[in-house]
C-alpha cells in the first residue's frame, strides 16, 4: 500500500494563495498518476485535478481552471497543488490519491489520507 499525507492547508482570505503538498511513503509513486480531490461538509468527495506520471499531462475541474496548478516532483515522491485566487467556495478538506490518468481518474490505492483543511474567508 501507499501511505499518503496531505499538508499545507490553512485559513486564508479570499484572493489569497496556498500550496498543498502530498507526500507518499511505502513505495515510489513515480509510475502513477496523481489526483487531488476535495470534500465540502455534508457533500460527497469531488475531483479537482490530476497529473500524469511524467507530469506531461494535466486536467482540472472547471471551477478551478486558471487558478489551481497541479505539479509533482518524483524525486521527492511528492505532488503539489498550487492554489491561487482562492474563493470561499474552495473551502474543503483536500485529499490526494494515486491511480490511472483518465476520465474519470481511476484510483488504485486502497487507503485515503487524513486530508488537509483549506478554509477561505471573505
Amino acid at each position: 500500500q501507499v501511505q499518503l499525507v496531505e499538508s499545507g492547508g490553512g485559513l486564508v482570505q479570499a484572493g489569497g494563495s496556498l500550496r498543498l503538498s502530498c507526500t507518499a511513503s511505502g513505495r515510489t509513486i513515480s509510475t502513477y498518476a496523481v489526483a487531488w480531490f476535495r470534500q465540502h461538509p455534508g457533500k460527497e468527495r469531488e475531483f479537482v485535478a490530476a497529473i500524469s506520471w511524467s507530469g506531461g499531462s494535466t486536467y482540472y475541474t472547471d471551477s478551478v481552471k486558471g487558478r489551481f496548478t497541479i505539479s509533482r516532483d518524483n524525486a521527492k515522491n511528492t505532488a503539489f497543488l498550487q492554489m491561487k485566487s482562492l474563493k470561499p467556495e474552495d473551502t474543503a478538506v483536500y485529499y490526494c490519491q494515486i491511480g490511472q490518468f483518465g476520465t474519470p481518474f481511476t484510483i488504485l490505492n486502497q487507503y485515503w489520507g487524513q486530508g488537509t483543511q483549506v478554509t477561505v474567508s471573505s
